[in-house]
């Protein structure tokens, strides 16, 4: 039986593979094509184009909650914002009186003079379907910037009560100025769009090739930014924001890029909708469908641009389609059996609950959604997780890549009278710190000395009550610090848990790129060249590590031994070639040769397994696994045993931070061994 079923998993891992994904999104545009002339049903075309539309919406919300991690719960306002520009631009509803002023948009076919019988007359505004396309993205995404702005400092359910409130706002707004949008009456009469002379009119299969070709570009536009420098932003900070801003990420204006590009789909797709309904009334844009929209994206798979399309398919043609004819089967069976409660059931307006029992149920048992965001990897071999621990050799050539000349002479952080007081408890007493080019300085004090807010003063989290630091540091946000050289790791890790190695890495990277959203989408030479020579930088510094690293650049960071992690958070501050790189160490041990310390990698335990009984043992590795990693981190602490690991000399200086978990009399004798090896420093308190 096991043997007849072989093939399943083959053809699962061929449909997965990089080669075959042009062949299968080739048969998927091709039957897409051909859907209307297959079926030829005008209604089913047109509940088509509107799974498109709704398709559209769930890649721009994806955007926001999906890759940035910003719940919102008011997205259909910008759907109504896109929706009543142009409505408004291309009706009758706004008539003011002819003027001469009229006659330029007149002659640019903007509008038109519409005669009252010998009077004045008045304008009727008739601007072109394709040029409200752009507009109203742009709109919608001026509207995104305004939400998004007061609400930075917000996060969790206090940004998602916010955003729907601005989602009611905008509903209450349009019901309450008819003179623009025609109140509660809604909006009638909107002008179709015309393709070189070709009248859409009310046929439903051109806007099913219009809002196919949308969905296209929306959708290549959606998986460029992904995987950009900009998308790893995104998602670095939906992992962690402190830890993304450590690394050198504005999140200040990756939120709201975040905000105003979802609001722009939404834009485009308000246009889009409204020209095919050709009206627009504020019931068409309340709370229920923020709320559809937002199921759709964790059916399908948040942050997953594929998933959150087939989500949005699967649940709007689920309600055009199939509960309709389910609800008429459910009748004639109530008919048939004479039972009233099937005779008088209608699934269609029951929609809502059927929308909430998808989103438990998804929550309970499928929470990656139909298509995960991140696939399955391919399981380390046994003689890779079972390699004794190495490490690769440093190039003397290992160029940084800030291109500056550092003078030897000259301290290349100097810190003058820092200090830093809670209450009446001094923290920070104006300390005084020369860091000079190529060293590697350490601070060492008991616990409550105050090594941590001192760490936290020079490196942006909290601001310093008096004192500087010569690198012109102080009172900047923690990204500008990163900009200037000053990189760090944490006491804690904060490492992007749901992103790869290579992609924590490249975070590290953000501060010496520049690529912005529209180099991203474009994806010309000079963008090219800078990702490649990132990623060209991340090789080099994870390869510092060996083989505890590179086998596993496209794992999961939280599929890492606890050392690992460590190695790969030093990796990630180091890839940025800062001018000068903190660390803050908290009693682990970071010695490349303790394999004791590392053990085979969780990561296999994770990949997807054919048969139960493997999938069960599997399980059961790695919770002993885990549990021997918790006895064994328990015992390190106990030890109090922390060693830094060395980092190219030339490369970074560095700040070393540790914690007192140490006898006097050990810390004397780690100290009197340091002096024997001077390429190294490894500090302990």
């Amino acid at each position: 039986m096991r043997r007849s079923h072989s093939w399943i998993p083959a053809i699962r891992d061929r449909a997965r593979s990089e080669r075959f994904r042009p062949y299968l999104l080739a048969i998927i545009l091709v039957a897409a094509l051909a859907f209307p002339y297959l079926d030829g049903n005008e209604g089913d075309i047109d509940a088509a184009a509107n799974a498109f539309a709704y398709a559209m919406l769930a890649l721009g919300l994806n955007i926001v909650v999906g890759f940035a991690g910003l719940l919102d719960l008011g997205y259909a306002a910008f759907f109504a914002i896109g929706a009543y520009t142009y409505g408004a631009l291309s009706s009758y509803q706004i008539q003011p009186q002819w003027s001469s002023f009229w006659e330029p948009f007149q002659w640019l076919g903007l509008v038109k003079h519409l005669d009252a019988g010998g009077g004045i007359g008045t304008v009727h505004l008739d601007v072109s379907f394709w040029l409200m396309l752009p507009i109203a993205a742009v709109v919608a995404a001026f509207f995104g910037l305004l939400l998004g702005a007061p609400t930075l400092r917000l996060k969790g359910d206090y940004l998602a009560i916010v955003t729907l409130g601005f989602g009611e706002i905008v509903p209450i707004v349009a019901r309450n100025t008819p003179y623009i949008t025609n109140g509660a009456q809604g909006l009638s009469g909107v002008t179709t769009p015309k393709f070189f002379g070709y009248d859409f009119g009310v046929m439903s299969t051109p806007y099913y090739y219009l809002g196919l070709a949308l969905i296209v570009l929306l959708i290549f536009i959606s998986t460029r930014l992904k995987h950009s420098r900009v998308g790893r932003a995104w998602l670095a900070i939906r992992e962690d924001e402190i830890g993304a801003e450590a690394m050198g990420v504005n999140r200040t204006k990756l939120k709201l890029l975040a905000f105003a590009i979802g609001a722009s789909f939404a834009g485009v797709t308000g246009t889009f909708y409204v020209a095919k309904r050709q009206t627009a009334s504020p019931e068409m844009f309340m709370f229920p469908v923020s709320i559809m929209i937002l199921v759709m994206i964790v059916l399908g798979g948040i942050g997953s641009v594929a998933g959150v399309v087939v989500g949005a398919l699967s649940l709007q043609l689920l309600q055009s389609w199939f509960l309709q004819d389910l609800t008429q089967w459910i009748h004639a069976l109530g008919d048939l059996t004479g039972i009233v409660f099937l005779q008088k059931l209608e699934l269609v307006q029951s929609i809502e609950l059927i929308f909430g029992i998808i989103l438990v149920v998804m929550m309970l048992y499928r929470r990656q959604g139909l298509i995960p965001e991140r696939a399955a990897v391919k399981a380390l071999t046994y003689e890779q997780q079972n390699a004794m621990p190495s490490r690769s050799a440093v190039e003397a050539g290992l160029v940084p890549l800030h291109r500056r000349t550092i003078d030897p002479g000259r301290p290349l952080l100097e810190i003058k009278g820092l200090a830093k007081s809670f209450g009446g408890i001094k923290a920070v007493d104006c300390i005084d710190l020369n860091v000079m080019p190529g060293a590697i300085v350490a601070i060492i004090g008991p616990n409550g000395s105050g090594k941590t807010t001192f760490f936290n003063l020079i490196t942006g989290l909290i601001e310093p009550d008096g004192g500087h630091v010569r690198l012109a540091v102080t009172g900047l946000k923690p990204h500008r610090i990163v900009e200037k050289g000053i990189a760090r790791t944490f006491q804690n890790l904060r490492l992007f848990s749901n992103m790869t190695l290579m992609e924590n890495a490249l975070v590290g990277a953000h501060t010496r790129t520049s690529t912005g959203a529209i180099g991203a989408v474009l994806r010309l030479p000079r963008v090219k060249r800078e990702e490649a020579a990132a990623r060209t930088r991340a090789l080099e510094i994870l390869g510092i590590f060996g083989n505890r690293l590179m086998p596993r650049l496209h794992h999961l960071a939280f599929s890492l031994s606890y050392a690992n992690r460590r190695r790969l958070e030093i990796a990630r501050a180091g890839v940025g070639a800062c001018a000068s790189f903190a660390r803050r160490a908290d009693g682990r041990h970071e010695s490349n040769g303790d394999a004791g310390a590392d053990g085979p990698d969780p990561v296999s335990a994770r990949t997807w397994r054919d048969d139960p009984l493997d999938r069960a043992q599997a399980r059961r590795g790695q919770r002993n696994r885990r549990q021997g990693d918790r006895a064994r981190s328990r015992r390190e602490d106990r030890r109090g045993h922390a060693q830094a690991s060395s980092f190219k000399q030339g490369s970074a200086a560095c700040l070393s931070w540790t914690n007192n978990r140490r006898r006097r009399s050990d810390r004397r004798r780690f100290l009197s061994s340091r002096t024997s090896t001077p390429t190294t420093a490894s500090f302990t308190s």
